[in-house]
């Protein structure tokens, strides 16, 4: 798959105006505005639509269609980009652990990126949905690291390691992993799995989720909620569809495909 990303107009897209140079402080600016531009999104397969992996698919639909996607297209689009700006990159490929059993065996669903950083290692990860991590980490294991919002660290034992974030206090897995560079058709299958296998939260739910500065946006079927840190969740239930659609456009900042046959598809939804 070619890298050879529209640079200009992704930069536009996440409203990114200084000079990216492959350094730390770019690739963690990167990694905010990418979350905060580009919601994460399910829309294409709630609605029995195919998801494209290709580049210009990912550019046409996330850069110029106003859309977002979620891990796949997410980070894909992400290190494109990184690469057009010099970073070395890598896609890693984890087993979902989240609102799961440490112990749960779940297959592996969901793409991240380590990055090389003046000769450091780094973790990024732009489509975790309602914990994305907007930001980067040290591949050091054991050390709570900041971010904008919660703090996240990294464990590992016998060459698998966890992604975790601290939310009111107590320390979640995300997913687990291990630092095998995958090939896009790695992603192709899992992608295939999850945008078309009936049991599939994308296939069966609607899911967005937007990652600002000072706060976490996220919507299940019709249930919108705000997270802020050290404070409770806001939560209030969406009524009809019409009100689904404002949201999605308002709060996320979507530009929605073929509105009334997303309505069609919203007015079956659970709640």
């Amino acid at each position: 798959m070619s890298d050879a990303i529209d640079l200009a107009a992704y930069l536009q897209r996440i409203d990114y105006r200084d000079a990216p140079a492959p350094d730390l402080p770019t690739l963690r600016a990167l990694a905010v505005a990418h979350a905060a531009a580009i919601p994460f999104e399910n829309l294409d397969p709630l609605c029995g639509m195919p998801v494209r992996l290709e580049l210009d698919a990912l550019e046409r639909k996330l850069l110029h269609e106003g859309r977002g996607g979620y891990c796949f297209e997410q980070n894909l689009l992400f290190a494109a980009a990184l690469r057009a700006i010099g970073y070395t990159v890598h896609g890693l490929i984890a087993r979902v652990l989240w609102n799961q059993p440490e112990d749960a065996v779940t297959a592996q669903t969901h793409m991240l990126l380590q990055v090389e950083v003046d000769g450091d290692s780094w973790l990024t990860d732009v489509g975790f949905g309602s914990m994305n991590l907007a930001g980067a980490l040290r591949l050091e294991p054991g050390v709570a690291q900041a971010t904008e919002l919660e703090p996240f660290r990294l464990l590992e034992r016998g060459g698998e390691w966890r992604m975790q974030a601290c939310v009111r206090g107590d320390w979640l897995t995300l997913y687990r992993f291990d630092l095998q560079p995958r090939a896009f058709i790695d992603y192709v299958v899992a992608n295939h799995y999850v945008s078309t296998y009936p049991e599939s939260n994308f296939v069966q739910h609607l899911i967005a989720a937007r990652t600002l500065r000072d706060r976490r946006l996220t919507l299940r079927d019709r249930e919108f909620t705000v997270r802020r840190p050290g404070a409770e969740p806001e939560r209030r239930t969406l009524g009809d569809s019409a009100e689904v659609c404002r949201v999605l456009e308002q709060e996320f900042g979507l530009r929605l495909p073929d509105r009334a046959a997303l309505q069609r598809r919203l007015d079956v939804l659970p709640g």
